[in-house]
């Protein structure tokens, strides 16, 4: 009996690199299910997100289900949440795994059983100065608001918080639009010549591309440096990490390489690596919570 594909999840907008993950897994005979709503219930207790849910999950379907949800059960619909389904032929074990942005997938995932990998909040500030080549500290938004000098400072794992130079901590976001105990990353302010995307897979560099040159968007081939850079980076911190990850690295002016940060390789753009490689990488950062190795508990979402 043929074994029904395995599933990837896609959110109703699709960048250019969705896209293209979307047709490497075809290519591998996953099936697709994308949403076509312009938004996603806020709850997930209804009845009718979890048909949705069990649609995404199901192993076979003869349309796209579409469903509405309230917010909470009392208030209005937020939108429709419906999906399109892509079906294509092979088959690999069935299993339902996702890409998308942060804000879908706290959504989508618990409902559907997925475990998002990533890396812990404080993983860069934990890292050797000779590995981030600058002073990288974790800390409270409430702490950073007493800053008096420029710094760049970014959420760790998400963009609720704007990466950005800041001249000081009063350009923040206030406590009126952020909870003071959010944290964030404080780091002095590097600038880089050519930045590298690793999609990292098994302690390994799984595949990798150039992303941009001087601040601006360059799409080339790996640099040898940043690859071998790279296993500097996992031989030294590479148990720190989840099996599968996406770290950015980049070479400043005096041709030293850093560590610039760790992305969730399921909420990752893959640029110009290869997009059979750059899924791989997303399918075992985002995959069924059971299927999870020991390792794997501790970098869950």
């Amino acid at each position: 009996m043929t074994r029904p594909p395995r599933t990837l999840v896609l959110p109703p907008r699709l960048t250019a690199s969705a896209r293209t993950l979307r047709a490497a897994a075809l290519r591998r005979g996953l099936r697709i299910v994308e949403a076509t709503a312009s938004a996603v219930p806020e709850g997930l207790g209804g009845p009718e997100w979890a048909g949705w849910a069990e649609a995404a999950g199901a192993a076979e379907g003869t349309g796209p289900p579409a469903s509405t949800a309230s917010a909470g059960g009392t208030a209005g619909t937020r939108g429709t949440v419906g999906t399109r389904t892509t079906a294509s032929t092979g088959g690999e074990g069935h299993s339902v795994h996702l890409h998308a942005g942060p804000s879908f997938a706290d959504v989508v995932a618990p409902a559907l059983g997925i475990a998002l990998l990533e890396a812990p909040a404080d993983w860069l500030a934990r890292l050797p100065r000779a590995l981030t080549r600058r002073e990288v500290r974790a800390m409270p938004i409430g702490e950073a608001y007493r800053l008096r000098r420029p710094a760049f400072v970014k959420s760790p794992n998400d963009k609720s918080i704007s990466a950005l130079v800041y001249a000081d901590g009063s350009r923040l976001p206030g406590p009126d639009a952020v909870d003071p105990a959010t944290v964030v990353l404080v780091s002095d302010v590097l600038t880089f010549a050519v930045e590298h995307r690793l999609h990292l897979l098994d302690g390994a560099v799984h595949t990798a591309g150039q992303y941009a040159e001087a601040g601006r968007l360059r799409l080339g081939p790996p640099d040898g440096d940043a690859l071998a850079f790279g296993r500097e980076v996992l031989a030294a911190a590479g148990k720190t990490l989840p099996s599968a990850i996406v770290i950015d690295v980049g070479r400043d002016d005096e041709g030293r390489w850093a560590v610039i940060e760790a992305n969730a390789a399921w909420a990752s753009g893959c640029y110009s690596a290869d997009p059979d490689r750059a899924l791989d990488t997303v399918l075992r950062a985002a995959g069924p919570a059971a299927d999870l190795s020991p390792h794997d508990r501790a970098f869950v979402r």
